[in-house]
């Protein structure tokens, strides 16, 4: 069964961008009323998904109705600022910063007294929701913020990451991408993985009056990831082993990693796509750790 034509609602592209206006509780939502509307958009989102996958036009509908009777993509949005609010420690950037910090000398000692006043490196910020981050405080970075649905346009660039042109020259190209709780919001598996690999075009080599200095090199051109813990820590289709091979097989390094009982937080360097056979091993929804209550989330790989 074809669906689409007439029955446009059901499309995909419906429940990414909603603009169902939010309700006005949410700004009253507590931390644990936003991690329930969080969780239960993306159970929503992964059914919906799967109905359209299916063809079913009628369980499609059902699903976007319940979205949409949450206040959609906006009232997710506006539950994940809450919850990366300074007041509840939810800013994913600091651990970021505090890797930098450690490493690189032009962020040690006081920089408030030796203020960076020119940024040195280009991030994009993939699903950006604030401008107002560790990162974008820094002064280290000269910040490019896209997300689906934008919550500040003069800001904030409304654009698909997927949609975005591939860049022509250096100029168009950044020293480190964000992919800061994106992943899981996608819907399958196969969209994670093709994620993954176009991040690597987006990357540019560090910056001639740079790779002097030690200490950036081990930092950049690099992606800094942020998944919920239980994707990699409980999941049957995907543990840190797997990540780390799809990531090598894609070119880059694990830097840094932080693991909380919320979060998994992890820095990885590009060095390029490695010579070896496998790098164009594909990988497969396969399970690498057996259990009843472990979760389904996976990242596919496919070359073809």
């Amino acid at each position: 069964m074809t669906i689409g034509r007439k029955r446009k609602r059901t499309g995909p592209k419906s429940a990414l961008l909603s603009h169902h206006k939010p309700s006005p509780k949410l700004a009253s939502l507590s931390a644990k009323a936003s991690r329930t509307l969080i969780r239960s958009h993306h159970q929503l989102r992964k059914r919906y998904a799967q109905a359209i996958a299916d063809g079913n036009a009628v369980a499609a509908d059902a699903f976007l109705a319940q979205i949409e009777a949450q206040g959609g993509l906006k009232s997710y949005q506006l539950a994940s600022i809450k919850g990366q609010s300074n007041e509840r420690g939810g800013d994913s950037s600091k651990a970021l910063m505090e890797w930098l910090q450690e490493g690189l000398v032009c962020l040690k000692g006081d920089t408030k007294k030796q203020p960076l006043d020119q940024p040195l490196l280009r991030m994009l910020e993939v699903g950006a929701l604030s401008t107002a981050n560790a990162c974008s405080r820094s002064r280290l970075f000269d910040v490019t913020r896209i997300d689906l649905n934008s919550q500040d346009n003069d800001r904030i660039l409304q654009q698909d990451f997927m949609q975005r042109s591939l860049p022509s020259s250096d100029q168009e190209r950044f020293d480190i991408i964000s992919l800061s709780l994106v992943l899981n919001f996608l819907p399958d598996n196969a969209s994670r993985g093709d994620m993954l690999r176009r991040t690597a075009p987006f990357l540019r080599a560090l910056p001639e009056s740079l790779q002097a200095k030690g200490s950036y090199a081990e930092f950049f051109p690099s992606l800094f990831l942020v998944l919920p813990a239980p994707c990699v820590t409980n999941s049957r289709y995907l543990d840190e082993d797997r990540l780390k091979a799809i990531m090598g097989s894609l070119g880059y390094s694990i830097t840094r990693r932080k693991v909380s009982l919320k979060l998994v937080y992890y820095l990885w360097t590009y060095i390029g796509p490695q010579e070896q056979p496998h790098t164009k091993e594909e990988y497969k929804k396969v399970e690498v750790n057996p259990g009843k209550k472990r979760n389904n989330f996976a990242i596919t790989l496919d070359w073809n």
